[in-house]
């Protein structure tokens, strides 16, 4: 099976580890991804609030898009790993469906320009895909190097699971916890797990008034509890996330006096190597910071690869 495929703009870049991750292990399972064809940016959380109905339109070209991929009327699932490109989707989904204005507005901009959206897509993230679609029991089954003994703090942020979850508890999500007990990792019980990290706020931003500082006490926040909590890795479902927590970890240990030194993963890498594949498939040399608790290195295409 193959899914039609929206990477949204990060993982081209600092989430690249995201994507090759993600592939690898789907490929274990015999699914694939089909990426489409001139995708937009969907906007992520900067565009509404400079104007909605744009914001809307680029989602909705995308949708449109994927629409194109199916066989006459049928239903598409659209696959995306990014959790603000996947809150984007739905935002314009419901929007579409619940104002008629907006909904004229957007259908207009699109036959402007040859597309049409009919409302056949569901838009699936990554994590509802190998927790549902997959499933728990499979990839247990698919086990050859547990994560045994490891300790993870599962991050789904703010955006995955709220508002309006469709595939997990919006309140206490669980999907994550569950996919890391199938592969041996220990989940552990926090109560941040849904707590913003600060998004993009890293970026000063005149609108909101937010700035660096404020959104590096956020993340601080989430990697001491971590810390505090005995965690040897924290595991995330979102690109910003995932560079938020990572990149400015030597900042925080200057800005707060802590010193902060925490793994910070994507979900598809630690399920990656609990199968056995390879690192450099699942983009852990890309990574800035990689320190677990040491395993016997799995054999590669080349020969054997040894933990960095």
């Amino acid at each position: 099976m193959r899914y039609p495929y929206y990477p949204g703009c990060s993982v081209g870049g600092t989430a690249k580890a995201y994507e090759e991750s993600l592939l690898a292990v789907l490929e274990r399972f015999d699914l694939g991804l089909d990426e489409l064809d001139d995708w937009n940016c969907c906007g992520a959380s900067a565009a509404p609030s400079i104007d909605e109905d744009r914001a809307i339109a680029l989602s909705a070209r995308n949708l449109a898009l994927a629409e194109e991929r199916a066989e006459d009327s049928a239903p598409v699932d659209l696959l995306t790993p990014c959790a603000g490109c996947y809150r984007a989707l739905l935002a314009a989904q419901r929007s579409l469906a619940e104002q008629p204005a907006v909904a004229r507005r957007i259908d207009g901009a699109l036959q402007a320009v040859g597309l049409r959206y009919e409302r056949r897509v569901h838009v699936r993230h990554v994590l509802d895909v190998l927790a549902n679609e997959v499933g728990t029991e499979a990839i247990s089954a698919a086990v050859t190097r547990p994560l045994d003994g490891l300790k993870v703090a599962c991050y789904y942020g703010c955006l995955l699971v709220r508002p309006n979850a469709t595939f997990d508890d919006e309140r206490n999500p669980t999907s994550m916890d569950r996919l890391m007990e199938a592969v041996g990792a220990e989940p552990l019980d926090w109560p941040l797990k849904t707590r913003c990290c600060g998004g993009s706020c890293y970026g000063a931003d005149p609108f909101s008034g937010t700035t660096p500082q404020g959104a590096l006490s956020l993340s601080y926040a989430l990697l001491r509890e971590a810390s505090r909590r005995g965690a040897d890795a924290v595991v995330t479902a979102c690109p910003l996330c995932q560079f938020n927590l990572e990149a400015f970890q030597g900042e925080m240990t200057r800005t707060f006096g802590t010193p902060i030194d925490l793994t910070v993963g994507y979900v598809t890498q630690f399920v990656g190597l609990a199968l056995g594949l390879p690192e450099r498939r699942l983009g852990i040399h890309r990574m800035l910071r990689w320190r677990l608790p040491e395993r016997e290195p799995v054999a590669a295409e080349g020969g054997v690869h040894a933990r960095a």
